[in-house]
């Protein structure tokens, strides 16, 4: 499935400074730490703000025209029948996750392919989401099921309380569509499990006695049989509690199954080991390489940084594979599958039977190559495929060389094709109708330059012909951070509410993201931050002076690391926007390492805690820059309840602050939910609707 514009849970924002009270008004400006009970995430008088601040946001913006209407459309949208079912192969079937109307917490379905390319497919419910949730009395949000190769009968079905990050893990019969009886079953938590064998899983956990790492990951893996309790499972591995975290997995394959361990020092540094019985083995591989897939007896690698080895140079983002058997043998051999070019980069890997799929971007423009073994050599080839939208790879099949593409751009429907390996050749098996009106739009590419000089490309979707008046309302959307890449996708949502209203959307390919690979991403790490907002900055200058928009016309958007984007830009430049839409945010930068999961970003931020990078980070820390004598727009934080990725003090303090400087803020967070993403459709279609009835308001 194509990464989406990400749109978090529910939101909202309230009126200046009607809910905060005089008192906390008048000490904030003496001390910043006067906010800190706000970071009491489920205290009573947190919560009281909060559903003072929720009221006051409705109160504003549920009582519009735009929004009524824009809901309405909205739930039809994400409910429709049209909508192109994504899918999952195993064993023969199709498997989707589909929530509508009838379905709100969602289904997980199964169907055949002959079944799928029907106009009305019939669908095999096999695991009913809100069956489960209104006999257990607990919201459960689904986030996927391993199921146990080859047969795929056998799943580990995993369970979000809320949408939260923790998960709870059962174990799932799908020919008895029943959950099993004393089966493997873990309590929510941070947690990963995967299978070894039908009676043995490997899992790590909060198996508490100091099971966890700083960062609040588990540090310990074990191997569990079936049988037998959880806390009498063999210890494997343990890292330590400095580390992030540690997990394993079993990479199946026709010649040799393996086992590897993956402890992760830091974000960007990791130690792989290969498993065998009580030896492990640490692979000879630099430790910011990431291990993508395994097949053909060989693990294929991806390099984040140049790398010399046995004589040879591999290139920095290069996709290098070494035989298994070479490596256990002490005498590790390394062969070059691809490399990148100063425009093409690497996105991901996948396999098939007996091929390799190499998924590319090139100038932001997507590809897929296939490799197929000929002699002791892989030799490519590209897919033939349209390079004006995205191209994903949906679904593989480990006993096949078929396999699935989704394709889709900001104007052309999702549709899914299917690769047959006898032909050599796409066939197109199922397509979502037009969900809003695309006649008289158009994408194009441009390139901005960047303070230091940098090209800077950047996709704007709008009318045909638009006047070039400067008052076009249009919407920014960037995030820059962790190498993920922001392509074009298709949204019946932002197509109805904006394109469609001549509204322009913009979608920014800023440093820290990965359009262009390793290097793109490091550019803008740590003490570089600044490039990526330089890149937004010079973005939304190139609208301007291409007079497709001005400042009074100009709003941006950005989640999670996307929120602290558009916060600190706002900061820095807020001569350049009339609407900003922070979701889930990033803000408070000297304290972001001590919430939930903050400590395990900083080989992406950088430490607060060292003197000199607090230096750096304070001078962007959106919660530290607030200037008390700007009178700033009114703009729209967002956040959730139970994030607990993200913490909500970020997002609450700030409008706090912000308000008690006497600014307008809107703010809105979502009771329900976790970080990413809403619990249910309704939820999904309010918030929306309440995004865009604020851009409307703002943008006109």
């Amino acid at each position: 499935m194509k990464r989406k514009l990400i749109l978090p849970l529910m939101f909202f924002v309230a009126s200046a400074n009607a809910n905060v009270s005089p008192t906390v008004q008048q000490s904030e400006q003496k001390n910043d730490d006067s906010y800190l009970w706000l970071e009491d995430t489920h205290g009573k008088e947190a919560l009281d703000w909060v559903n003072q601040q929720n009221k006051s946001t409705f109160s504003d913006l549920k009582n519009t025209t735009i929004y009524k209407h824009s809901f309405t459309k909205n739930l039809e949208l994400i409910n429709s029948d049209d909508r192109l079912p994504y899918i999952n192969e195993r064993a023969g079937y199709l498997y989707n996750f589909w929530q509508d109307n009838t379905h709100k917490h969602g289904i997980y379905r199964r169907t055949t392919l002959s079944e799928y390319k029907k106009a009305q497919p019939q669908w095999e419910t096999v695991f009913d989401v809100d069956k489960l949730s209104k006999s257990d009395g607990v919201t459960w949000v689904f986030r996927g099921a391993n199921c146990l190769y080859p047969k795929y009968e056998r799943c580990l079905i995993s369970l979000s309380p809320g949408g939260s990050d923790a998960i709870e893990i059962r174990e799932f019969d799908i020919p008895t569509k029943q959950f099993v009886e004393n089966g493997f079953q873990i309590s929510a938590a941070k947690s990963h499990i995967s299978w070894r064998d039908m009676d043995s899983v490997f899992v790590t956990t909060d198996f508490g006695n100091d099971s966890m790492t700083y960062a609040g990951y588990p540090r310990i893996v074990k191997l569990w049989q079936r049988g037998t309790k959880l806390n009498s499972a063999k210890t494997l591995f343990e890292t330590e509690k400095s580390s992030l975290g540690t997990s394993i997995a079993r990479f199946n394959d026709k010649q040799q199954n393996i086992d590897i361990v993956q402890e992760a020092i830091s974000y960007y540094s990791t130690n792989y080991y290969l498993l065998e019985g009580a030896k492990k083995s640490l692979l000879p591989i630099p430790k910011d390489a990431t291990v993508t897939t395994y097949t053909n007896n060989q693990l294929f690698i991806r390099l984040k940084s140049d790398w010399a080895v046995n004589g040879q140079q591999f290139r920095q983002g290069s996709i290098i594979y070494v035989p298994i058997d070479s490596i256990t043998s002490g005498n590790a051999s390394y062969h070059l599958l691809i490399e990148p070019t100063d425009t093409l980069s690497i996105t991901a890997v996948n396999t098939t039977k007996s091929t390799i799929l190499v998924s590319v971007l090139d100038n932001v423009k997507s590809q897929i190559i296939r490799f197929k073994k000929m002699g002791a050599k892989w030799v490519s080839e590209p897919i033939d495929t349209d390079s004006t939208g995205t191209v994903t790879i949906a679904s593989t099949n480990a006993n096949s060389d078929d396999f699935y593409i989704n394709y889709s751009s900001y104007l052309s429907p999702n549709s899914l094709y299917k690769f047959s390996a006898q032909t050599e050749a796409l066939g197109l098996i199922k397509s979502e109708k037009d969900l809003f009106n695309s006649q008289g739009l158009e994408t194009k590419q441009y390139w901005a330059t960047s303070k230091d000089g940098t090209k800077v490309p950047y996709f704007v979707s709008m009318k045909k012909g638009l006047k070039l008046n400067g008052q076009n309302p249009t919407l920014m959307y960037g995030y820059g951070g962790f190498e993920l890449s922001v392509t074009p996708y298709y949204s019946s949502i932002m197509g109805s509410n904006w394109l469609e209203k001549g509204g322009v959307f913009v979608a920014a390919n800023i440093r820290g993201g990965g359009e262009f690979g390793p290097s793109w991403h490091k550019a803008a790490l740590t003490t570089n931050r600044h490039k990526a907002f330089e890149d937004f900055e010079a973005i939304a200058e190139d609208l301007i002076s291409r007079k497709i928009t001005s400042p009074a016309h100009l709003g941006i958007e950005g989640q999670s690391n996307g929120g602290l984007l558009v916060a600190a830009t706002l900061l820095r430049r807020p001569d350049l926007y009339k609407a900003v839409v922070s979701q889930s945010p990033l803000l408070d930068m000297k304290r972001y390492s001590k919430l939930l999961a903050g400590i395990s970003w900083t080989a992406e931020y950088g430490n607060p805690e060292q003197p000199e990078m607090w230096d750096y980070l304070k001078t962007y820390s959106p919660f530290h820059n607030v200037d008390p004598q700007i009178a700033y727009p009114k703009i729209l934080i967002t956040a959730s309840t139970n994030d607990d990725r993200v913490h909500p003090g970020h997002a609450r303090r700030m409008v706090a602050k912000l308000q008690g400087l006497g600014n307008n803020v809107y703010y809105y967070e979502n009771l329900k939910g976790g970080h990413a993403d809403s619990t249910d459709n309704v939820q999904r279609a309010e918030a929306y609707a309440l995004i865009y009835s604020y851009l409307w308001q703002q943008l006109l």
